[in-house]
């Protein structure tokens, strides 16, 4: 039996008792962690909220470090046969941020925050002023004014101002401030037994070859992207004429409807690949039916119903925000959250009336659905299987969504025809989103993985960032970036301290759910080649329902292959499902 800090020792049925116990009270504390990172999220520059977000995370550290100290510490793992404590010690030998010293992670979370304000409160004047006064009530915020303009104009040099100018007014501001979270980062890291705070971001998958894993799926897919890129490079020459130089392999970033270049579903209408056939948006109808963000919310939370899954209504209802406050600054960046009580689930979201957000509320809905699907759970095991596991369930649900049949049913798309050319623009469609996501879900961590292994130096921070994104996603900044500009700190997930490779893994994983969930449903048969992947739509299955329910409800309590297997009968994440389902655009494009 293990020894405690006082020299005793622990039966299996004492340490059962233990992290009860343990859990008990970790999932209270949590809850005033939560409960204060809320308060900062939804009133940004609330200096008040702030100081109680630090202390908060400051006792929770404390209280991490005592149940570490006294129990876990020398604790091992091979002294028990039960395997849910085997499991449990897992997670607990490692501190995370609670590895730093009080005094530190004060500065990590006051870091963290200083950053995200900056990015929550940046705004630039408009192209057609350019010049303005800091406090001037006409300057434009990122959603929904900036995002806005990248969706509709097509105006080069107005996307280039408000690119250069989004960029300036965010990464410069934060350099500095990121230069001290990447050591402090580092730190933490090695407080938790890891070279560095890349090798400890890179264990939550667990899996020793990860990266090596990560590139093998990212070579399966990338020829598919190729294909997209390459199609999309010459379409925009009947855009923007001789702006594109098809000598260049690579695409200026400004140019793909989106500040990042990660979706580019704002380009179907003029780059699709037939132009006959159903418009695939159902913004305008949307629009016409009067759908309010209520209505929206209510239409996902209908879908998770319909496959006899829990409702998901308290999420977006009490003190959630589903749409822009008038009176304060919140960040607008959609999230989903578990305060660890079991019944309190929130949303927050700035939501516009467009498909896009539809896409979006159905994704963090899978969040929620997820937090109630383990909130039985020991609080050690209220997560995802792995990171990727949580990004992707609510994206397998809005694969299922956005299947014009779907539409179709709901009464936000008034007619489809099932042809050749229908589907392809279908598949177009949701490959702009999906497909072109990938090799950006890759390259942030990647930067992030070299700054904090200190494999690129802080004086090529930015250098090796479009080093990057020209070697995965093949575009290029509109105008020459300075080391000064610090462009990753232009995405929001980059100040925020959020792990980015989960988009990356969910974007292959969600396909390979889709896949089982569809076989489950009845609505795919693998034998049949006349019914191809994408015509299913698993809306009102029980039988998918279940066996996602089956796979959500063990949280992180057994490793995720062992979910895995549950949900789609695999052990291993592949990329041969998004390949299948998008074979039949390639063959177009």
């Amino acid at each position: 039996s293990p020894k405690i800090d006082d020299g005793s020792t622990i039966s299996e049925a004492d340490m059962t008792k233990i992290l009860n116990e343990y859990n008990t009270k970790a999932s209270v504390v949590f809850n005033r962690v939560e409960l204060a990172s809320w308060d900062v999220a939804t009133d940004v520059g609330n200096k008040e909220k702030e100081e109680k977000l630090t202390k908060e995370v400051g006792e929770s550290a404390k209280f991490i470090r005592e149940w570490f100290d006294k129990y876990w510490k020398d604790a091992q793992e091979s002294s028990f046969n039960d395997e849910s404590i085997k499991r449990q010690l897992h997670f607990l030998k490692q501190l995370g941020t609670a590895a730093l010293s009080p005094a530190k992670l004060d500065l990590l979370t006051n870091t963290i925050t200083d950053m995200t304000t900056v990015y929550n409160s940046a705004t630039v004047c408009p192209y057609t002023v350019q010049t303005c006064a800091d406090d001037d009530p006409n300057r434009l915020t990122l959603d929904p004014h900036i995002t806005a303009r990248f969706a509709e104009s097509r105006d080069y040099d107005e996307l280039k101002y408000l690119w250069v100018k989004w960029h300036d007014a965010t990464g410069p501001k934060m350099r500095a401030s990121y230069q001290d979270y990447v050591g402090l980062m580092n730190e933490v890291g090695k407080g938790n037994g890891f070279k560095n705070a890349a090798e400890y971001w890179k264990d939550a998958f667990e899996d020793p070859q990860f990266e090596e894993h990560v590139d093998a799926l990212w070579l399966k897919a990338k020829p598919l992207y190729d294909d997209l890129h390459n199609y999309m490079r010459h379409k925009l020459v009947a855009i923007y004429g001789d702006k594109i130089d098809l000598n260049d392999e690579n695409i200026p970033a400004h140019l793909l409807g989106n500040m990042w270049a990660q979706s580019w579903k704002n380009l179907y209408k003029e780059t699709k690949p037939f132009k006959g056939g159903v418009i695939i948006d159902v913004t305008e109808k949307m629009k016409e039916l009067k759908y309010d963000a209520f209505k929206m919310f209510e239409t996902s939370n209908d879908f998770y119903m319909s496959m006899g899954l829990p409702s998901n209504k308290m999420s977006y209802t009490g003190k959630s925000v589903i749409t822009k406050p008038t009176n304060r600054t919140i960040q607008c960046h959609a999230s989903a959250w578990d305060f660890y009580d079991g019944k309190d689930f929130r949303i927050k979201m700035c939501t516009n009336i467009n498909q896009e957000d539809l896409i979006v509320i159905h994704h963090e809905m899978g969040h929620i659905q997820y937090f109630i699907q383990y909130k039985d759970q020991p609080t050690v095991f209220r997560a995802g299987a792995n990171p990727g596991f949580h990004e992707a369930v609510g994206d397998t649900i809005a694969l299922s969504v956005a299947n014009p049949r779907h539409l179709v049913k709901i009464g936000l798309l008034d007619e489809y025809t099932t042809s050749k050319e229908n589907d392809i623009n279908a598949l177009y469609m949701e490959a702009l989103g999906r497909v072109a996501f990938l090799p950006f879900g890759l390259l942030i961590d990647k930067w992030r993985w070299d700054a904090f292994s200190g494999k690129v130096s802080v004086n090529n921070w930015n250098s090796h960032w479009w080093k990057l994104r020209k070697q995965y996603q093949k575009v290029t900044p509109p105008v020459e970036r300075s080391e000064n500009a610090f462009d990753p700190g232009a995405k929001f997930h980059v100040p925020a301290d959020s792990q980015y490779i989960s988009y990356f893994i969910s974007h292959i994983l969600e396909f390979s759910f889709y896949k089982a969930l569809c076989i489950e449903a009845g609505q795919y048969d693998p034998k049949n080649p006349n019914v191809p992947l994408y015509a299913c739509d698993f809306y009102k299955s029980k039988e998918a329902g279940k066996r996602l329910s089956d796979g959500l409800k063990l949280g992180s309590s057994k490793h995720w292959s062992e979910a895995l297997k549950i949900m789609t009968g695999e052990t291993e994440v592949s990329a041969d499902a998004i390949l299948e389902y998008f074979q039949p655009l390639r063959e177009v494009l």
